[in-house]
């Protein structure tokens, strides 16, 4: 609501107008996870595999609760039974394919990631299989965003909450198969009470067989949908968008027979109070260290790699991009945070560096190609590290999917 008063002094007259306007931006309304598409049993489409360079298509609005003013939607994205290597992309449904990408795959690999995706005019999203052999598709809706008052976002600095390996947020040691924990989000670390949803960097790792990890609300049933999935000895992982119970809590649910080790970072949450609201925008890359015109080099071991995402931070809350490190040497993982220094000081090879993050964004092993959705914030100075934390260089690519506004 603006409200615009005009003075005539010399007559003594004042005259007011008030006017409603929407902005660009749109906030989130979570939900429970919830199943869209299925190929394997024709969940959301007909049952069978997607082609190779073919796509299938799913219904977003009108399904499962999702109004049909929806602008995006958050969707867990998992490829599995595959042959061959290849990528999925996901767009507006009878809208135009990207360059890029939201995840990638070997043959016989499950990949899940998460994807914040606008829905087309129609109401339905796309989704694409960059392969030449055939695949199943599953995705998960998490929530839905709407030009509406519901819940805004607000980034923190990722900051682990659980670890089973130390005992922290739960109990110490493996989570055991077809086990639960429950931990606390709101009101702890920075986190403030009444937060309807929080997003999650969920890791695992030494699993003693395959599976898959479900993480939803304290408190609630177990879903059928998965968050992660992952084989015997991986360690991977995954961006979740989850809504907290009643009582700021959510549930973590080992879908294998055997136990592991689950790690959760937390990197923001949404609140009626959080200013935040999504504008998604076509996608573009941002970063592609394999374009040796236009990077010096790959993202150097123990070393990191410094971007300048927001000229003017002082209207922006956070980033969503699509990040994928590839041609690796070794083990690794990524971590992506603010910067604490202008950016002066962050080109000066003089300058003291930043200090080393702790938090992981995303896992690697020899030889993989690992995607992972990232919302980070843009700190004082509106400039992004990314950095290899492993002893081998990498090649990254940063896809930037939406940008989330506070005015």
């Amino acid at each position: 609501m603006v409200k615009v008063t005009v003075t005539d002094v010399a007559n003594g007259i004042q005259a007011a107008n008030q006017i409603t306007f929407v902005t660009s931006g749109a906030k989130f309304t979570p939900q429970a996870p919830t199943r869209l598409l299925d190929t394997r049993d024709g969940t959301g489409t007909k049952a069978g595999k997607v082609a190779g360079r073919g796509t299938t298509r799913v219904q977003v609005a009108g399904n499962s609760g999702i109004p049909a003013g929806a602008t995006a939607v958050v969707l867990n994205v998992t490829v599995t039974n595959t042959t061959d290597g290849g990528h999925v992309a996901v767009y507006p449904g009878k809208g135009s394919r990207p360059d890029t990408s939201n995840l990638n795959y070997t043959a016989g690999q499950s990949v899940p990631n998460l994807v914040i995706v606008p829905v087309g005019e129609d109401g339905s999203v796309e989704l694409f299989n960059g392969g030449w052999s055939s695949v199943d598709l599953i995705a998960d809706v998490t929530g839905y965003f709407t030009r509406t008052a519901a819940s805004g976002y607000t980034s923190i600095t990722p900051t682990r909450f659980v670890d089973t390996r130390e005992g922290l947020g739960t109990a110490k040691g493996r989570l055991a198969g077809r086990g639960t924990f429950t931990t606390q989000i709101d009101g702890l670390k920075g986190v403030p009470k009444g937060i309807t949803a929080v997003a999650l960097n969920v890791t695992v790792t030494n699993p003693a067989e395959a599976g898959h990890l479900s993480v939803f609300p304290g408190g609630g049933q177990v879903p059928t949908a998965s968050s992660l999935n992952f084989t015997a000895g991986q360690t991977v992982a995954n961006s979740v968008i989850v809504p907290v119970g009643a009582d700021g809590r959510i549930s973590v649910f080992n879908g294998a027979w055997a136990g592991a080790d689950v790690i959760v970072d937390v990197v923001g949450h949404y609140g009626k109070d959080s200013k935040g609201a999504l504008r998604t925008i076509d996608p573009w890359r941002a970063i592609d260290t394999r374009d040796t015109e236009a990077w010096p080099g790959r993202l150097p071991a123990r070393g990191y790699f410094t971007q300048w995402f927001a000229h003017e931070p002082e209207g922006v809350a956070a980033f969503v991009f699509n990040t994928t490190v590839t041609n690796t040497a070794d083990s690794g993982f990524l971590s992506v945070e603010p910067s604490p220094l202008p950016w002066l000081e962050n080109t000066d090879p003089k300058a003291p560096k930043p200090p080393r993050p702790v938090s992981s964004a995303l896992n690697w092993t020899k030889g993989a190609t690992v995607p992972n959705l990232i919302q980070t914030g843009v700190g004082e100075y509106g400039i992004i590290n990314f950095w290899n934390q492993g002893w081998k260089d990498a090649d990254l690519i940063i896809d930037v999917f939406g940008i989330y506004e506070t005015n």
